[in-house]
C-alpha cells in the first residue's frame, strides 16, 4: 500500500505548488497585496505557534509577547536608529529569541496548564513593560514607520516590492519548519509530545529539546511581528495583548493542529473574516468570529486541513 502514501505526498506537493502560484498571481488579479502580506505575517506567527503546540505539545498563552515585542523593537530600530529593514528585522528576531530563552527557562519545567499560566503571566509582565516604556508610544503605539531600503538598495516603499519580500520570507520560514519537523530533532519533539516519560527513559534531555523548540517558536513569532511593522507602518499594544495569543491559538486550531497547511489556512481565514466583518459588524466582529470558531470546532474537530487529511486516509484505507 506504499503507493497510496506516495500518492498522498504527491497530492500534497501539488497543492502547495498551486498555493504558491496563487500567491504569486494574487496581486495581478485584483487582490490587495497589503492584505495578503498581512495574512502572511500572521501565517508565520501561526506556523511558529504550531511548531510549539502541534509538534511539541506545549500550549503557550503568551506568544503575543514575542510577536508584539519584536514589532516594537523593529519599529524602534527603524524609526530611531534608522537601520535598514533587514537589520531591524534581525534585531526584532534576536530580541524575541532572547525573551524566548528567559521565558522558556522559567516555564519549561512546568507542564500542562501550569506551563500555559506561567507563559501568560510573563507575557502580561512584558505587556505592562511595553505600555510604560518611553519608546513605545503608550496607548498610541509607534506610527508612521518608514520601510526603508532592503540592503540599502531596494526600496520597500512600494506595496508590490514589499509583498515579494514578505512572500519570500514566508516561503523560507515554511521550508525551514518543514525541515525541522522532518529532521531527527523533529522526531524527538514528536516523541516528547506523544509520551514524555518514555522519551526520558530513552535517554533524551527533554528539557533541552523543549527549550530549543520554545526559542525557535518565539524567534519565528517575532519574525512575523517584525514583518507586520513593515506591512502596516505601525506597532501597537494590540500586538502584545493576551488576546493576540488567543487569536493565534484560534488560527492554529481552526486550520488544523499539527499540520503544515493548517496554520496558514487558519491565519488567512481569520484575517479575512476580521477585514470583511470590521466594516459590516463593527464591535460584533469578535462575537461573530467566536461563533464561527465554535461551529467549526464542532463540525471540524481536527480543523479544516486536519479533517481533509483524515478523510484522505479513510479513503486510502478503503481502497
Amino acid at each position: 500500500m506504499s503507493w497510496l502514501g506516495q500518492g498522498t505526498q504527491r497530492a500534497g506537493k501539488i497543492a502547495w505548488i498551486v498555493a504558491l502560484v496563487l500567491l504569486i498571481v494574487a496581486p495581478f488579479v485584483g487582490v490587495y497585496p497589503i492584505f495578503v502580506a498581512q495574512a502572511l505575517c500572521f501565517a508565520i506567527f501561526a506556523i511558529a505557534f504550531n511548531l510549539l503546540l502541534g509538534y511539541t505539545g506545549l500550549l503557550s498563552f503568551g506568544h503575543a509577547a514575542f510577536f508584539g515585542g519584536a514589532a516594537y523593537i523593529t519599529a524602534w530600530l527603524l524609526q530611531e536608529k534608522h537601520l535598514t529593514p533587514e537589520l531591524a528585522l534581525a534585531g526584532g528576531v534576536l530580541a524575541a529569541a532572547a525573551a524566548g530563552v528567559v521565558v522558556g527557562v522559567i516555564a519549561i519545567r512546568r507542564q500542562g496548564i501550569y506551563f500555559a499560566m506561567v507563559t501568560l503571566a510573563l507575557s502580561q509582565m512584558l505587556y505592562f513593560f511595553f505600555l510604560q516604556a518611553p519608546f513605545t508610544g503608550g496607548e498610541n503605539g509607534v506610527q508612521g514607520i518608514e520601510r526603508g531600503k532592503l540592503l540599502g538598495l531596494i526600496p520597500l516603499d512600494g506595496d508590490m516590492a514589499l509583498y515579494w519580500f514578505v512572500l519570500a520570507v514566508f516561503v523560507a520560514v515554511f521550508l525551514f519548519v518543514l525541515r525541522v519537523v522532518h529532521s531527527p530533532y523533529g522526531q524527538v519533539l514528536k516523541a516528547i509530545r506523544e509520551n514524555e516519560p518514555r522519551a526520558i527513559s530513552l535517554g533524551y534531555n527533554v528539557d533541552r529539546y523543549k527549550l530549543l523548540a520554545f526559542v525557535l517558536s518565539a524567534s519565528l513569532a517575532g519574525l512575523g511581528g517584525a514583518l507586520k511593522v513593515l506591512v502596516l507602518h505601525l506597532a501597537t499594544l494590540q500586538d502584545v495583548r493576551w488576546e493576540q495569543s488567543g487569536e493565534v491559538i484560534l488560527m492554529t486550531l481552526l486550520g488544523g493542529l499539527g499540520t503544515f497547511a493548517g496554520p496558514v489556512v487558519g491565519a488567512f481565514t481569520v484575517v479575512f473574516l476580521q477585514n470583511y466583518l470590521s466594516d459590516r459588524a463593527g464591535p460584533w466582529t469578535g462575537v461573530i468570529i467566536g461563533c464561527i470558531f465554535v461551529l467549526c470546532v464542532v463540525a471540524f474537530r481536527k480543523g479544516f486541513v486536519g479533517e481533509l487529511l483524515a478523510w484522505q486516509q479513510r479513503r486510502a484505507r478503503k481502497s
